[in-house]
């Protein structure tokens, strides 16, 4: 019998009591906010990014945009809100009486600061003294925030991310993380500079740079503000494959904690993450569509998944994936996998024929009884699968 998975998790030197963490964002812009949310189950919190009170801070209206299927189920979702509008004041006051109602949990300060390291040194060191367990860098914003050299502007610069690390480093005691962005040529380089400037953590990823969209009768782009936009941060399910990339490159190449963030809607993406070496997850957007309720769903979830497969705790899992992972060359060249239909369930509807004339080997062919593969003109290459409405194909081995 396997016994009941516990879900506390190993963070670096931090023990959280899940491996779920509310990330920086709307969901954490007030201490009440996180307070419902630690109420709830979530095993920490990152604070919205905290600026000098000197840094002004004013959103725009709209400010979201989001892709939807047909159904309204959200596909992806963009924004060009801003950091922190409560000062530091307000923090300094909150963020002990969190820590006393809320012992157990893990609270984050995000923080973000001018060009002068001092700023960054002095912000850290109050927060640090307040209460919080770690304090998160946001070199990482793509948007507002870089026209002012911040944000992505730093953590595009691998020499801008070890400096700045290393000041804060030598102004506090308690757990450093750095949260990167994805809108780099290679995020390696910065992950080690990162941990080089004295890095505890490495927390990815932020949002994507992006454009949502553009309304075809008006000609303004999403979000319109007076019928002009912006770029903006990407980010919802249509990011978990950048995020998932980006965790096990930075895990492959560094020796230090990883939070996965991008996409994070339910246990199974958490899963995926902890798979590809990170330590603990981070999730925004899916609470912002769905409430913070969802906690509930994902630990059920992970302790279920946990005792199916015989494991004890999330950190079990940390990392299976990654021997996995190897370069294209390497991948077997031998091993063929051919597409089954399963005519009980196919309904003939001719998307796969479809699909694989045009886009494949012209491998099918549609009939009144059926899909024919022609296996002479198969490549195996998996399209018809993939586009099968139904899931009547499936890929089996080849037999020699």
């Amino acid at each position: 019998m396997v016994p009941v998975p516990v879900l506390p998790t190993t963070l670096g030197s931090l023990t959280l009591e899940n491996p779920f963490i509310l990330a920086s964002g709307p969901p954490t812009a007030s201490a009440d906010q996180i307070r419902h949310a630690f109420s709830l189950g979530w095993g920490g919190a990152v604070i919205k990014t905290i600026t000098p009170d000197g840094m002004v801070i004013e959103d725009v209206s709209p400010r979201f945009a989001a892709w939807k299927d047909q159904e309204s189920h959200l596909l992806g979702f963009e924004n060009i809100e801003l950091l922190s509008k409560k000062s530091v004041s307000y923090w300094l006051d909150e963020i002990p009486q969190i820590r006393k109602e809320f012992p157990e949990k893990i609270l984050i300060a995000s923080i973000m600061a001018g060009m002068d390291p001092k700023e960054w040194q002095h912000l850290a060191s109050q927060v640090a003294f307040a209460g919080v367990q770690a304090i998160e860098l946001n070199f990482s914003c793509p948007h507002g925030m870089p026209e002012r050299g911040l944000g992505a502007a730093i953590g595009g610069d691998a020499d801008l991310v070890r400096t700045l690390t290393g000041y804060v480093r030598d102004a506090i005691s308690i757990p450093l993380i750095v949260k990167l962005t994805p809108n780099v040529t290679d995020i390696v380089p910065i992950a080690q500079a990162a941990v080089e400037g004295g890095a505890d953590m490495i927390s990815a990823i932020n949002t994507v740079q992006s454009l949502m969209g553009v309304d075809i009768e008006t000609f303004e782009p999403a979000p319109s503000v007076a019928g002009y936009s912006t770029y903006g941060g990407y980010s919802g399910p249509g990011v978990k494959p950048i995020g998932l990339r980006v965790v096990s490159q930075v895990a492959r190449s560094t020796n230090v904690p990883v939070i996965g963030i991008g996409g994070v809607s339910s246990f199974e993406d958490a899963t995926e993450y902890l798979l590809v070496g990170a330590s603990a997850v981070q999730v925004c957007t899916a609470v912002m569509w769905g409430g913070a309720g969802i906690i509930r769903e994902m630990l059920a979830g992970l302790s279920g998944y946990l005792q199916r497969k015989g494991y004890r705790s999330p950190d079990e899992i940390r990392g299976k994936a990654l021997p996995h992972l190897t370069s294209h060359e390497s991948l077997d060249r031998k091993n063929r996998l051919i597409p089954v239909i399963d005519v009980k369930t196919c309904k003939i509807c001719g998307q796969c024929v479809i699909s694989c004339r045009d886009g494949g080997y012209q491998a099918l062919i549609l009939t009144r009884e059926g899909v024919i593969l022609d296996p002479d003109r198969c490549d195996t290459c998996s399209l018809c699968s993939l586009v099968c409405p139904t899931g009547s194909i499936r890929m089996k081995l080849s037999q020699p």
